[in-house]
């Protein structure tokens, strides 16, 4: 059974408000077949292919001739040059729709869009599969730890690809050669070291002073990769709700993984039980939820702020979702017992924001979602 992909619906809707969609998120997140199944009657055309890049960089004026508009340029950041003629294009045929780009390396993409494409272009991200996509197919793990491990990549469910061989050669195949094209990395072994300390790292709050000395690297080495890192979404940073109400808060951003298998594969967790019995098992379950709400947001196209929010005494809100003016509280527990110390946090920071609160839920390792007062205790299966 399919797979639906909950960006659909918006890539039709802003097909006919603008005249480019660009469409990025990492490699094997399912871009290419999305676009050549959703838009069958453009012509596809794949940058990576080197005669095809060619004839582009030496002959852009040729190369427009031939491909003048429903075309779809896959990995298009290879060939920056394109953007400037993209440009004159569109303003002179005022077509909406004219053009889909898309790319799985951030940085470049987003800074030929912004130079060249302003208003021009509406974006969207793809990332792995969510839970409501796997769902629609049935394909969603009813175990979580089953669930993270196997991670979210298309691959691994439309091939049947174990999780362990998939990850390895992710790793080699995309992740290290996507960062050597954007910086040359000359130890390649002190790269690997410091993914794999992310990794041990995740839920937790960026320190990049620790991340450099552990790394045996200098700290500005250490966040021109922790940049890389995102670039390529591998990893994303969540920032602090700097609202203060009369308390120091927490200014550092917290880092995640867009994929628990990634980061189970990076962790060398190769089973459930090393899991369940992990010390990093509150954290690998954190992560898979807050990256799930990521994934929602980009792929419904909700445009929401996320954050979360600590003070310098230890308390701390997981999650906080901004609904117009007011707050989406939610703390993220990976327990099947849902007790009333969990909710402690989360009234907390109710007392400080007060009127500011839409709602307050509870995010949990159960099956069942369950009525409690003034809080919403959602299943990790159910959660929306």
């Amino acid at each position: 059974m399919p797979v639906n992909r909950k960006i659909i619906e918006q890539l039709k809707i802003y097909k006919t408000k603008y005249p480019i969609l660009a469409l990025t998120g990492p490699r094997q997140s399912g871009k290419t077949t999305l676009l050549k199944e959703l838009f069958h009657d453009y012509t596809y055309l794949s940058l990576e292919n080197p005669d095809l890049r060619a004839f582009a960089e030496n002959d852009p004026n040729g190369f427009f001739e031939k491909y003048s508009q429903f075309c779809i340029f896959d990995e298009v950041q290879r060939v920056p040059q394109l953007f400037s003629y993209l440009q004159t294009i569109v303003d002179e045929k005022k077509i909406m729709g004219q053009f889909i780009l898309s790319g799985s390396q951030n940085f470049h993409l987003m800074k030929n869009i912004t130079q060249s494409l302003a208003g021009r272009v509406a974006l969207f991200k793809l990332l792995p599969f969510d839970f409501g996509e796997l769902h629609s197919a049935n394909l969603m793990e009813d175990d979580y730890t089953k669930a993270m491990l196997k991670g979210f990549y298309p691959a691994i469910y439309d091939r049947s690809i174990p999780s362990q061989v998939f990850y390895s050669n992710y790793i080699q195949t995309y992740v290290e050669r996507d960062i050597t094209e954007l910086v040359n990395i000359r130890d390649m072994r002190t790269f690997r070291v410091f993914l794999s300390l992310c990794a041990s790292r995740a839920g937790q709050l960026l320190n990049l002073s620790s991340l450099a000395n552990e790394c045996g690297i200098t700290q500005p080495t250490a966040k021109a990769w922790i940049s890389l890192l995102e670039s390529s979404y591998i990893i994303f940073l969540l920032q602090p709700y700097y609202k203060n109400f009369d308390k120091r808060v927490i200014k550092s951003p917290k880092i995640y993984f867009y994929d628990t298998g990634l980061l189970c594969h990076l962790l060398k967790i190769k089973d459930t039980n090393q899991i369940k019995f992990n010390s990093y098992k509150g954290n690998l379950f954190e992560n898979m939820i807050v990256g799930e709400y990521v994934k929602q947001n980009f792929h419904q196209n909700k445009m929401e702020e996320l954050w979360f929010w600590r003070d310098s005494n230890g308390h701390e809100v997981d999650l906080i979702r901004q609904d117009d003016d007011l707050l989406n509280v939610i703390e993220i527990k990976s327990t099947k017992t849902v007790t009333t110390d969990l909710f402690k946090e989360i009234n907390y920071f109710e007392n400080l924001a007060k009127d500011e609160i839409k709602s307050k839920s509870l995010i949990y390792a159960g099956d069942d979602n369950q009525k409690r007062t003034n809080v919403n205790v959602l299943s990790w299966n159910q959660m929306k």
